[in-house]
């Protein structure tokens, strides 16, 4: 037996973790975790997202971002018509929904978060261990606990990669809801990588925070992430898939 889990974790984020200068906009930090099984993430994902790529620019070193798609601006500028945009949404939303994955995010709502707190701590800090905690509570559900996970996050900076991997490394060791340790080791990828897993990550966890935010406004592609969430027993996604704080 394989001394490395079966799954692999892909780590993104959507929205800053800063907390002086929130945007009102889009007052949330979204810490997005993507659970796939190996076998499906290099035989599904990997692949389709190349001939999605050949398709629409004629190579696949096109790097999926979020942001960019949204604004229609870089290698996206050819996104500008209504009809484009709308076909190359929609083929990519097909690819989301046809990929068998577990869906985990931590969403931080910073303006009561400051208000709840004197002293808020890092909002990625937060998510980070919300998130861990509950990749723990699913991977011990599949009984593959004993075995190295790796979680692959985008690189930040140094500094900030120093602080993530310490905070890391404590909840791992038990600073978490368990008090136990996680067999789990981080891994940086660089952004220019061209990561599959880490750009399924960014794509989604926008749509989570506009849908904690704006609850009653028409959200599309959440509708399709949300079959994607890890839930308990009874089907319940708060608390399991979706973690909200404060």
């Amino acid at each position: 037996m394989s001394q490395f889990s079966d799954y692999i974790v892909f780590v993104d984020e959507s929205g800053d973790h800063g907390l002086k200068n929130i945007d009102a906009n889009y007052p949330a930090f979204v810490l997005a975790f993507c659970i796939f099984k190996k076998t499906d993430y290099a035989t599904t994902l990997v692949s389709n997202l190349k001939y999605f790529k050949f398709k629409h620019f004629g190579h696949d070193q096109i790097i999926l971002h979020e942001t960019d798609i949204r604004k229609d601006r870089g290698d996206f500028v050819l996104l500008k018509t209504r009809e484009k945009k709308q076909s190359f949404i929609n083929e990519l939303s097909e690819i989301v929904d046809s990929t068998s994955f577990t869906f985990i995010a931590a969403t931080i709502q910073k303006e009561d978060f400051i208000a709840r707190y004197k002293t808020p701590a890092n909002p990625y800090h937060i998510a980070l261990a919300f998130g861990l905690e509950r990749v723990f509570f699913y991977l011990r559900g599949l009984g593959d606990i004993r075995r190295k996970t790796h979680i692959v996050v985008e690189k930040r900076g140094k500094q900030e990669d120093r602080e993530l991997e310490l905070e890391f490394r404590r909840v791992c060791d038990g600073k978490n809801f368990l008090r136990t340790s996680f067999p789990f080791e981080i891994v940086f990828a660089d952004k220019k990588c061209n990561s599959a897993g880490l750009q399924m990550a960014d794509i989604i966890a926008r749509p989570v925070g506009m849908k904690i935010l704006r609850p009653d406004k028409e959200n599309r592609a959440y509708e399709i992430i949300e079959k994607k969430f890890y839930r308990n027993q009874n089907g319940h996604i708060r608390g399991w898939g979706l973690k909200c704080f404060p």
